[in-house]
């Protein structure tokens, strides 16, 4: 599912590139969208008059049904604030919404900034629907985490280097305003939750850095250095990518931009991992998308004193077979494919073995892939979306006997003639067909990856039975 930059519709694409939903909607997109468990539609839209101005700014967000109607919207624009990029759906319902703070150089100077620019520190905040509008329910400021080593006078006067949990004010930033210009600071585009850790992740195109904080505190907490499951307020718990921005040796990994941080969910392949888009990673347009294991303990991440977090590299990368030095996403499937999608290239999907599974000629600025078993699909299109219907027709005493299942590659067909069957079609987990035997006892999966598949038997007389087999070698 994707809607481009600007655009005023949002398209759902199945397996064959057909659109199995397209929202029309007022109002352009902005950066991002997501899809709910009931069907809606969250995206974040360009707000009209908005005061502040910077790439891919919002400056609301909406909910809108099936049929285009909008839910609920929120504005969050004024001369001091105004969302942007990338927005994250949280199992309550709730929205994560990244936000540009502008306090005023005076704020900034007055915490040791050395600059005479206004700059907008990044701002996170959480939205709840309230009727049809919204409400923050929880805040954070980066402008509250800031340290600096330039004048010993001021009381966050530190050795950067021995406070990796919070930022340089004086950090130097890849481009100076960033892409959008004007007060456009870190350029955080990519945002992420965790709901077994309650924290955050997000991602910073200027400063080369992905990052994490503790969700679980109040807002008064994430003011602070205290609180949470961490007990660290809204400090910094992890931070990877570009260690010089906290004055510690060791090798800048994200050489620029990076974008769609997210965690790789449970019950895929590399699972907690950490998961973005480093677009240059091989140089201007060398995209790759890289995984990470950070080192989680309980609540925080360990690091040794003096050194980088660690991992010192990548634990997983997938060269992306084009590029682009901004935007752009990805996502790991369950059966352990990769999606990605180039801004202004096109969206594929490869295996395990790097073989592409599917592609479709648009490159939007980021989108989503969803399974079959997705709520959100299922209440949009049906029980049975990708016509995976597992149940077995027939009637009673006739079952197809499909075994061993779980299988390590060959099926044994039993308790039907083999006279009574017409075709046998076997499908992956996203619905694609991947065999057509002819009609025999053996099936054999030997060539396939492991998970789960689909045998679909379809009889003389026009029934259709069908059962679910797990593969694993």
């Amino acid at each position: 599912m994707y809607g481009n930059l600007n655009s005023t519709t949002a398209r759902l694409l199945d397996e064959n590139g057909t659109i199995a939903k397209q929202w029309n909607m007022s109002g352009s997109n902005a950066y991002a969208m997501a899809l709910k468990d009931n069907g809606n539609l969250v995206r974040s839209v360009v707000n009209n008059g908005n005061q502040l101005n910077g790439a891919a700014v919002a400056g609301k967000v909406q909910e809108v049904d099936p049929s285009n109607n909008v839910v609920w919207e929120f504005v969050y624009s004024t001369s001091t604030y105004v969302t942007h990029h990338d927005l994250c759906l949280m199992p309550n319902g709730n929205v994560l919404l990244i936000a540009w703070y502008n306090p005023g150089n005076a704020a900034l100077q007055a915490l040791g900034y050395t600059g005479n620019q206004n700059k907008y520190p990044t701002r996170i905040i959480e939205v709840q629907q309230n009727g049809t509008g919204g409400q923050v329910v929880w805040e954070w400021n980066m402008l509250d985490h800031f340290i600096q080593d330039v004048d010993p006078n001021k009381p966050n006067y530190v050795v950067i280097s021995d406070h990796p949990e919070r930022m340089d004010i004086n950090v130097p930033v890849s481009s100076l305003g960033g892409p959008g210009g004007g007060g456009d600071w870190f350029h955080v585009n990519g945002i992420d939750y965790n709901p077994d850790l309650d924290q955050i992740a997000f991602s910073s195109r200027l400063l080369s850095e992905i990052f994490i904080i503790d969700h679980s505190t109040t807002t008064a907490e994430a003011a602070t250095s205290s609180g949470g499951n961490s007990g660290m307020g809204g400090d910094f718990l992890y931070r990877w990518g570009n260690p010089d921005n906290y004055d510690t040796p060791g090798t800048q990994v994200i050489p620029a931009a990076v974008h769609d941080v997210r965690w790789i969910k449970p019950g895929r392949p590399n699972a907690g991992y950490l998961q973005f888009v480093n677009n240059s990673a091989l140089g201007n347009t060398g995209t790759t998308i890289d995984a990470i294991d950070p080192p989680l303990n309980g609540y925080t991440y360990t690091r040794t004193p003096g050194q980088a977090f660690t991992p010192s590299t990548y634990d997983w990368r997938h060269v992306a077979l084009t590029g682009n030095s901004g935007q752009s996403a990805s996502d790991r499937m369950p059966d352990g494919n990769t999606f990605v999608a180039i801004s202004n290239g096109y969206m594929y999907e490869v295996d395990t073995n790097g073989n592409v599974v599917w592609q479709y000629a648009d490159g939007p600025q980021k989108a989503f892939r969803y399974t079959c078993d997705d709520p959100g699909i299922i209440a949009l299109l049906g029980a049975d979306p990708c016509g995976l219907n597992t149940g077995v027709e027939g009637s009673t005493g006739t079952a197809i006997g499909i075994s061993p299942n779980p299988t390590t590659g060959s099926l044994f067909l039993g308790g039907l003639s083999l006279s009574s069957i017409r075709a046998i079609t076997v499908m992956d987990a996203s619905g694609r067909i991947v065999s057509r035997p002819a009609p025999q006892r053996t099936i054999d999966l030997g060539t396939h990856q492991n998970g789960w598949y689909l045998v679909e038997l379809e009889l003389t007389d026009g029934r259709h039975l069908f059962e679910r087999v797990v593969l694993n070698r």
